[in-house]
């Protein structure tokens, strides 16, 4: 894993890793997730929240027009490594969506993988651009996944448990108090 990878344009670059993500993210759930759904609800947003939200999709953006320059090699035990980390946030993207399109809108997502994470999607998302960034074999790609972790908890994950408390009250609340925010890290 060098610290500066080659930049090529080319077909087999870690793009056809994220257009897959891509797609996904922005595309089937316009289509089959109840637009009733706290899958659609924005949460009100303190200053703070919203700076780490731009932030977060600023990042974002980087991580996909970056993926465009950095080639994949087969060759490599990194891209096998990488390989099995992005699958495995699919496992985690894929188990979150079916609990989105089977959980009625008036509760809240607790069954199926968010019994053991209040935030497997965003597991998930992570696990995929960091296998991204280990399959690239690119430093600066991991890097700035994990940076985009940072802004995840305060553009996303307390502004949405702020909403959830909002509109399922207690019930979430007690959800809250059983299930850990990430699969492994014990709650505080």
């Amino acid at each position: 894993m060098s610290l500066v990878p080659d930049f090529n344009i080319g077909v087999w670059n870690a793009w056809i890793f994220i257009i897959p993500y891509v797609l996904f993210n922005f595309g089937l759930p316009f289509l089959t997730i109840n637009r009733k759904s706290t899958f659609w609800m924005w949460p009100s947003y303190t200053k703070v929240e919203r700076i780490c939200l731009v932030i977060g999709m600023l990042l974002i953006g980087g991580l996909w027009i970056y993926s465009i320059f950095l080639p994949l090699s087969t060759s490599t035990a990194w891209f096998y490594v990488g390989l099995f980390v992005y699958l495995l946030g699919w496992v985690f993207l894929l188990l979150a969506y079916l609990t989105f399109i089977t959980t009625t809108v008036d509760k809240p997502n607790t069954t199926g993988i968010y019994r053991v994470s209040r935030h497997p999607w965003y597991l998930g998302m992570l696990l995929l651009y960091v296998g991204t960034g280990i399959a690239s074999a690119s430093w600066i790609y991991i890097l700035v996944a994990l940076l985009l972790l940072a802004t995840y908890r305060s553009a996303y994950m307390i502004p949405e448990e702020r909403m959830c408390c909002e509109k399922f009250g207690s019930a979430y609340r007690e959800y809250m108090s059983r299930t850990t925010r990430w699969i492994g890290i014990p709650k505080s």
